[in-house]
């Protein structure tokens, strides 16, 4: 019979302390207990955190924090005694579900520190009655600092990000970013300037960022900041750039960081905030990072935050990862892999050679197709290696994670040999693939044989529960158990035996931390062994609301027996779980290359089997300003329709320079000074695809530059540096932006920051205002984008009118969506052609989205109306008459601007109400005289 491990109850006793300060009750120690001296103490040093305070079994939370916790996690709020005449706020979370409202806290963007019992409750009594168990803060639980499975999402990384500026009196400032997953290691560090940083942070997605206070304070950064999640301000010393440098040796145990490569002072400075933050956080300890990697700048794709969203590259508009470009090309069958997945796709490399050799990896796996299929099998038996060996060398791990080492390990081994077999099919495995296979041989296979002889078969979560080392590993520990054993028998036999004597078949022996082993009944039960002739034998020992528990000579001296021997057979389990752990984080580099080796395969032979379930091809990219797309399809609307046995209508697209060759020349010879990207202007209904067909041309630059294949018949894409999307309409009520004030944000940041490398896509661009406001504002930003952004675009309108502007603009190029009428009703081709659309079908559309008939009959006789004048001919005279976007001498706006201005200021400065009528004709002679010495000006500006 087992015997039942029940909590500990939360005690009666009153913890005193204040609502307020904890510095101004630390001054009034002499009025509280000495427990709640301790509360104080430690609540103190940990301002801004909810102190998770251990009491037996469960974690206490008193006060403010009692009164936040229990809003948030939707527990009870109780009352304990009283301190300073007030009553005292508690609530309380076992500590078996800690984990859980650790997650709900963190995930409204509280901080916890974890305050445990760092002796038995024994030890203490030893010093006194009145002594208190010791107890600190052993970790600070922050967004940014979590490695539990229980708090993460395994497919994403949690990054925490460091950010530090150098200030420069050309208002120019810079910023450098230092991110760390610690429960992976990877630890990267880069330099941006301020235009950058949105671009930057919305890439790494960081669980927390922490920056100094002085930039948090910062009010010109103010809207820069307002946007980022789970910010944390912190004292300069963290920031200190005269240490920086040295902290972050230090942290490595070094002398110098010039191994690491070379870093500017700036990149310094983040960097050891990082490590120092971490440091900090968690208690001393130091997680396995790897040293940082330093990205250059330009090494990635640059997408700005408002294109990600746009694009739903890792999640849709609504959040969710399905419907994702990421959850539609992700194959991979490990966690790890697809998190590296998700970081490929967020920064597209812009590397030609880089990519050729990611793309030479996933070719190899295509052409073999028996050796991927074996790979993706001996994958999905690997665990999450880099997670578990984290919680091993920062002490947070179970036995499970020892387990997920050993297998781990194995699964390496076998992995690299499978690899050597791909060696005859190929003459040498590709460079990527030969790393990685080189990286899984590193770690050492006796100790996963080790491991594998001292652990059971059944693996508790925890280690303190014991029982996860195998039986005659150990013959001390063998010994132990047996006595245990033997004892907790006794136990199980005594229950019943008082059971028998009492007459109480509901009679239990029960165990927790505090009281030991006891006797529990029923309170109508209790009565009955509080009278003779029973109270001779059961002592009472607690009353609580539905239970009376007592205790017995004899079980008591069964206690000492079996403690003694339990914690004795745990003692031994602990020790060699330590000696395990300890020889996991010698050997910690070897295992970290192994699990970045295995998550790099994984994501090869996925997006190898995406390429060939899908039909993707293998795109060539090169320096060149091309983009050639034949048969491109959207990766996820295409998915989408198969799902439901419709076929997706492939389009090509083509915004190369008209001097671009296709297939692509060996030695691209044009050069972005010589040539400039095509814009095509697409015209065409709503629900014909437009947006579609955009989407899927940036997405298809996105899969390419990442180093997958893609869905087309055949790509060539020039290398892109900036993406940029402007496509739906959303507003930013939070900011105070209507949906137009966003739209124009969004195209006011493209036209400021796109270069001739870039790739452009922008849908209805003035649809948000009056006609007219848009059609010009539409007008002028293709203009912009011709003669100055000279940049690959697609421009999707509804403005007929700039179809015209193919006459004008050289690199212009019109393109529709192709429709058919039947019978009073628009059917749909989804095909793009060359040509313009004369008119939008939007009464038809509104008709199948159910509109009333007397509306769409209404609407159809305005129509016909506003279509009996003639709406091309101010078209035809703004081409005409109005010069081109760059002929416009803006070079003369200042001369023109201060010439106007003088005007103005002579004029203001008149009052003609205190003026006689001679002084108002001499005014009048001067303002001539004025006007004849300016006016070669403003004529200059008028030709």
């Amino acid at each position: 019979m087992a015997i039942e491990e029940v909590p500990q109850q939360p005690d009666n006793t009153a913890i005193p302390g204040d609502r307020g300060d904890p510095g101004t009750v630390a001054g009034e120690a002499s009025r509280v207990t000495p427990m709640m001296e301790q509360y104080i103490e430690i609540k103190a040093a940990h301002p801004g955190c909810l102190l998770f305070y251990r009491m037996g079994d469960f974690y206490e939370l008193f006060f403010d924090d009692a009164e936040v916790a229990s809003r948030a996690l939707g527990i009870v709020l109780t009352k304990r005694g009283k301190h300073l005449g007030r009553d005292i706020p508690m609530c309380g979370v076992p500590i078996e579900r800690a984990d859980e409202y650790l997650h709900r806290l963190i995930a409204l963007g509280h901080r916890v520190a974890v305050c445990e019992q760092l002796e038995d409750p024994a030890e203490a009594r030893k010093r006194g009655g009145k002594s208190v168990v010791r107890r600190d803060v052993v970790r600070l639980v922050t967004p940014g600092t979590l490695t539990e499975d229980s708090l993460l999402d395994a497919r994403r990384n949690n990054y925490l990000l460091a950010l530090a500026r150098a200030r420069s009196s050309a208002g120019d400032d810079r910023f450098a970013l230092a991110w760390i997953d610690i429960s992976t290691g990877e630890f990267r560090v880069a330099e941006c300037e301020c235009a950058s940083l949105g671009a930057a942070v919305a890439r790494i997605e960081p669980g927390e960022i922490i920056l100094a206070d002085a930039v948090y304070a910062d009010a010109e950064l103010a809207p820069h900041l307002r946007a980022l999640p789970a910010l944390t301000p912190l004292p300069r010393d963290v920031f200190d750039r005269a240490t920086a440098e040295r902290r972050l040796a230090a942290y490595f145990g070094v002398a110098t960081t010039t191994s690491f490569g070379a870093f500017s002072r700036l990149e310094l400075t983040a960097a050891a905030a990082a490590v120092t933050y971490i440091e900090r956080t968690q208690i001393g300890k130091r997680p396995p990072l790897s040293p940082p990697a330093r990205e250059p700048p330009g090494a990635t794709l640059a997408i700005d935050h408002a294109t990600r969203s746009n694009l739903e590259l890792i999640r849709t508009l609504s959040g969710e990862r399905r419907g994702s470009l990421l959850a539609a090309i992700d194959r991979t069958v490990m966690a790890a892999g697809s998190r590296l997945l998700a970081q490929r796709i967020a920064a597209p490399l812009t590397d030609p050679n880089e990519i050729a050799h990611r793309l030479d990896a996933v070719a190899a796996l295509v052409e073999n197709s028996a050796a991927r299929t074996e790979l993706r099998e001996g994958l999905r038996a690997a665990p999450d290696l880099a997670r578990a060996l984290a919680r091993i060398v920062i002490g947070r791990a179970g036995p499970r994670d020892l387990a997920a080492i050993r297998d781990g390990i194995a699964a390496s081994a076998a992995i690299a040999a499978r690899l050597g077999v791909l060696v005859p099919s190929c003459a040498a495995l590709p460079r990527d693939l030969l790393a990685a296979a080189a990286a899984l041989r590193q770690p050492d296979g006796g100790l996963a044989a080790e491991i594998g002889k001292a652990l059971a078969d059944e693996l508790p979560v925890l280690r303190r529960d014991g029982g996860f080392v195998r039986a005659s590993y150990d013959s001390a520990l063998d010994e132990a158990r047996a006595l245990r054993d033997e004892s907790r028998r006794v136990i199980a036999a005594l229950q019943v035996r008082y059971a028998e004597a009492t007459g109480i078949r509901s009679l239990k022996v029960r165990h927790n931390n505090v009281l030991g082993y006891f006797v529990e009944v029923t309170a109508q039960h209790g009565e009955k062994l509080l009278a003779p002739p029973l109270n001779a034998t059961f002592i009472h020992r607690q009353t609580l609301a539905g239970q009376v528990r007592f205790t017995t000579t004899e079980l008591g001296e069964l206690e000492a027996k079996i403690a003694s021997a339990a914690d004795r057979a745990l003692a031994l389990e602990l020790e060699i779980f330590d000696r395990l752990a300890a020889a996991v984080a010698t050997a910690s580099g070897g295992i970290k290359q192994a699990a970045e080796a295995l998550a790099l395969i994984d994501v090869t032979a996925a997006l190898a089997a995406l390429a060939v379930e899908r039909d993707y091809v293998r795109p060539d990219v090169d320096d060149s300003l091309a983009f050639a797309i034949e048969g491109g399809r959207h990766p996820v609307v295409e998915q989408a329709l198969a799902k439901d046995g419709g076929t997706f209508i492939a389009n090509d697209c083509d915004l190369s320079p008209p001097s671009s060759p296709y297939p692509p020349p060996r030695a691209a010879e044009e050069t972005e000074k010589a040539a400039a990207g095509r814009i095509w202007l697409v015209t065409g209904p709503n629900m014909a695809g437009k947006s579609t067909f955009l989407r899927q041309n940036a997405l298809i630059a996105v899969l390419a530059q990442m180093g997958s294949f893609v869905p087309a018949r055949r790509a060539y894409i020039g290398i892109v540096d900036r993406l940029f999307s402007r496509v739906g309409a959303a507003d930013d009520l939070a900011r105070g932006h209507s949906t137009f004030m966003v739209e124009m944000v969004e195209t006011a940041a493209i036209l400021n920051q796109a270069g001739s490398r870039a790739l452009v896509i922008l849908d209805e661009i003035g649809r948000g205002t009056a006609t007219f406001d848009g059609l010009s504002i539409a007008w002028a930003t293709i203009e912009h984008l011709h003669e100055t952004n000279r940049c690959r675009t697609l421009f999707a309108t509804h403005f007929h009118e700039m179809t015209a502007l193919a006459a004008k603009l050289p690199r212009l190029h019109n393109a529709t969506m192709r429709v058919k009428e039947w019978q009073g009703e628009v059917v749909f081709l989804h095909e793009v052609v060359p040509g313009a659309a004369d008119r939008s079908y939007g009464i038809q559309v509104a008709q199948l989205a159910g509109l009333p008939p007397s509306v769409i009959a209404r609407a159809k006789l305005v129509l016909a109306q506003l279509e009996a004048e003639d709406r091309t001919s101010p078209a035809r005279k703004l081409i005409d008459d109005l010069p081109l976007f760059a002929t416009r001498p803006t070079a003369t706006a200042p001369a023109r601007d201060e010439a106007l201005n003088k005007l103005l200021e002579t004029l203001g400065a008149l009052h003609p109400d205190e003026m006689s009528p001679r002084d108002a004709l001499e005014a009048l002679y001067t303002l001539k005289a004025q006007f004849a010495r300016l006016k070669p000006q403003l004529d200059n500006f008028s030709r």
